[in-house]
């Protein structure tokens, strides 16, 4: 329900398929920030384990978004109160008291935190919210591209071919993307960077985005209003 809005909205991918790329996109961030010794709070605060942190990281990639099956106005607030009710019964057979309550107000919290301004004070938080920017690529403009529904959005996103996250040498985690037209720094400067500003995550993650092509594609012959 929450793509059927999606696609109602003429809005880029927001099905299974993108909480399945957050998903591994957030684990992988995470991994790579704490082979750097980049600790969650899920361990300096709450004397867990890193494996529990990944659950609160799972928990809040497979839930943020379900809000949209209401509304995409503030759908990250109804995503609170329907995670809040299904997280408990996901974890029950997982987690005993208080250690269960402890990882849903985690992934409530990495949940909202996910929003523009999210304000996410944990490192569990700050990786989903870059996750879910980071699922930028040409496969979620599929839908409103081909539609013929040409936007910023779609075209920018279009220009996008790949999102590459591998170990850095300076900082803990680096991101190259590759674009075939210009129009993908939309993607990158407003998209991206707005969310990893507030994220936590600024120190320890660089950013290049390029065009190695020597022309850039040509996304749409004519535009019109």
């Amino acid at each position: 329900m929450q793509h059927v809005n999606a696609n109602r909205l003429g809005m880029s991918d927001h099905s299974w398929v993108h909480i399945q790329i957050v998903s591994n996109i957030a684990l992988r961030l995470f991994r790579l920030l704490h082979r750097r010794g980049i600790e969650p709070v899920m361990v300096t605060e709450h004397l867990m384990r890193a494996h529990d942190a990944e659950v609160v990281i799972l928990a809040g990639a497979l839930m943020h978004d379900v809000g949209m099956s209401i509304h995409r106005t503030d759908h990250e607030a109804y995503s609170l109160f329907l995670a809040a009710s299904k997280l408990p019964q996901l974890l029950e057979q997982v987690y005993e008291e208080p250690e269960r309550t402890v990882v849903v107000a985690e992934a409530l919290h990495a949940i909202i935190g996910h929003r523009r301004r999210g304000d996410p004070f944990t490192l569990e938080a700050g990786v989903l919210r870059v996750a879910d920017a980071l699922d930028l690529s040409k496969g979620r403009s599929r839908v409103p591209f081909e539609q013929g529904r040409l936007n910023i959005h779609s075209l920018s996103a279009a220009a996008i071919d790949e999102v590459k996250i591998s170990a850095g040498r300076d900082k803990a985690v680096r991101i190259e993307i590759a674009m075939n037209n210009s129009s993908g720094i939309f993607q990158v400067d407003e998209l991206l960077a707005t969310k990893l500003r507030g994220s936590g995550l600024e120190d320890h993650v660089e950013v290049i985005a390029r065009i190695d092509a020597e022309h850039e594609k040509r996304l749409v012959p004519v535009f019109r209003i």
